[in-house]
């Protein structure tokens, strides 16, 4: 999976990438990240890619020429000569209007606090497509028309504000790559992790048994695995129904675990 990331600081990506499972995915080909500096693709001896507002206001507001420069040179270029066989990437003058980009194909997604919340679900959906474009914003935000008529998506990992968007992308490449096949050595890892189930997950234990006197749950060391899957069932509800009650209303539930649920508010 391929993802092209179009950002003003590229070295933030540099340490991550070369890290634990994102650096084992990139060394076994499963995942390929470009890195696209905006100021690149900015005109001008200093390569300007921020202005002041209209209307006044503080801040600064990224520009679109630079933006829309960089993904139809990187994405949308590349894409029109592939299916219609038209113009050479050396011409200047052309321009891949956003009506033309393939949106299933190439999602173009903001990073902006203004996007839809990302999670699992967004997650395994980015999972299904080969190539992913992320634009990391900057300063007080983007141009509009980058919003209205080059992006497909905006995405926000929560309701705060960092001062860009890299570390959003890279949260994103990492929880939508660790879905690939292959990526993860557990091979059903992702299936079992919080949220993957529409709950919290449950409590891990590993060695020694005892440590300072706190024990091991002796289910997980009977070697019964129908009762330890219960188990862990239970805790997964009764950890999901204690700090996030809310995910209960989305999730899968049998009628043992509507039961299960049923006795905890009674107790």
């Amino acid at each position: 999976m391929r993802f092209d990331v179009f950002t003003l600081f590229p070295g933030i990506f540099e340490s991550p990438l070369k890290e634990s499972m994102l650096k084992r995915a990139i060394e076994s080909g499963l995942l390929e990240v470009q890195l696209h500096n905006i100021r690149d693709y900015a005109e001008g001896r200093h390569q300007v890619t921020d202005d002041y507002p209209y209307g006044g206001g503080g801040g600064m507001v990224m520009k679109p020429e630079p933006i829309f420069t960089a993904v139809e040179a990187v994405l949308g270029l590349e894409m029109r000569n592939a299916e219609l066989g038209m113009r050479n990437e050396t011409d200047s003058e052309f321009r891949t209007p956003h009506s033309e980009f393939p949106n299933s194909d190439f999602p173009i997604i903001l990073l902006t606090p203004q996007g839809r919340p990302f999670d699992q679900q967004m997650a395994v959906e980015l999972a299904q497509y080969d190539r992913v474009a992320l634009i990391c914003g900057r300063y007080e935000g983007f141009d509009e028309r980058i919003r209205e008529h080059l992006a497909t998506d905006e995405i926000s990992i929560g309701d705060y504000v960092l001062t860009g968007g890299e570390l959003a992308a890279l949260v994103v490449v990492d929880a939508v790559i660790r879905l690939k096949p292959g990526v993860l050595g557990d091979p059903t890892g992702a299936s079992d992790d919080s949220h993957a189930s529409g709950l919290l997950e449950y409590p891990h234990f590993t060695r020694p048994p005892e440590f300072r006197g706190w024990r091991v749950p002796e289910i997980l060391l009977s070697g019964d695995h129908a009762k330890v899957d219960r188990w862990r069932r239970e805790q997964a509800l009764l950890r999901t129904w204690r700090r996030r009650p809310d995910l209960l209303d989305r999730a899968e539930l049998s009628e043992l675990d509507r039961a299960f649920l049923r006795q905890l508010v009674q107790e």
